[in-house]
């Protein structure tokens, strides 16, 4: 086995979860792909979960994933701010949007060599209390906390967006639940550089963009914590979904009552754009 290889399988993990076998897709993966995700749902780690969440505990389990993830960014030095889905969340009302099932966030390059140097398979260890009706607190997985684990991905060293096995570059785990928070660096763009373009950066996962799109960072608050997004936050989110998708108030059968600030289901709705 080679250190790009995930050594990490679930006979390794013992007492860390509570799965008698692992449930990630590891053998019907590509050679050279180092995250694993689930048989059963590709927003879960299969090494830690065993079913799908219902979607009312799902939502709270992210919530403290979030949380957890900001805090211990926070208090190691690292630079972070979410994007993407959860981004476009935070635009609608400072929430989790409630058919997402992760939660997108990137950091500085040098925030992910610092994680992978000093922070790689740390398991963190948080006092939340059992959700009521938490289908994954019995046992050892019980009221007394959560664990969290930071792995990060060997091959976040090679910076090419043509690793399309390993775009992500990091993960944050809830080991009771096996939900995720996928981490991307975000990198200088050399070859636009080297073409006498300055200020360009990417993410292996193909997103582009301007230095001054993302910094500074905007300080503001989601899920009730405190988080960082980037400055250009909304010409960001119209690139990437669309001008309809910061007015349209219909979506994923949910209708977003605007003196309540949620987004509440709507049965039989169709689908938005």
């Amino acid at each position: 086995m080679t250190r790009h290889e995930r050594g990490y399988d679930i006979r390794s993990l013992q007492g860390l979860t509570s799965n008698t076998r692992d449930r990630s897709g590891k053998r019907g993966d590509p050679m050279g792909k180092y995250f694993h995700e689930s048989t059963f749902d590709s927003h879960y780690d299969g090494r830690f979960a065993e079913s799908a969440l219902p979607n009312e505990e799902r939502q709270i389990h992210l919530s403290h994933l979030l949380r957890t993830y900001l805090a211990t960014m926070n208090d190691l030095g690292a630079e972070t701010w979410i994007m993407h889905g959860s981004l476009l969340g935070w635009w609608w009302n400072r929430k989790i949007m409630p058919w997402d099932s992760d939660i997108d966030v990137q950091v500085t390059e040098a925030s992910l060599a610092y994680l992978a140097a000093y922070h790689n398979m740390t398991v963190h260890h948080f006092a939340i209390p059992a959700v009521v009706g938490d289908s994954t607190a019995t046992g050892p997985k019980g009221s007394e906390g959560r664990n969290y684990l930071l792995e990060v991905n060997p091959h976040y060293e090679n910076a090419s967006p043509g690793d399309i096995l390993n775009v992500i570059d990091a993960r944050w785990i809830d080991m009771a639940t096996g939900l995720f928070i996928d981490i991307t660096a975000l990198r200088k763009d050399v070859a636009a550089e080297k073409a006498g373009v300055p200020g360009r950066m990417l993410c292996k996962d193909r997103h582009h963009y301007l230095s001054t799109d993302i910094f500074p960072l905007r300080e503001s608050m989601f899920e009730g914590t405190p988080v960082r997004v980037p400055y250009a936050y909304q010409e960001l989110l119209e690139e990437e979904y669309g001008k309809k998708a910061l007015t349209v108030t219909q979506f994923h059968g949910h209708v977003f009552e605007q003196e309540k600030m949620m987004w509440v289901p709507k049965f039989g709705l169709a689908v938005g754009p």
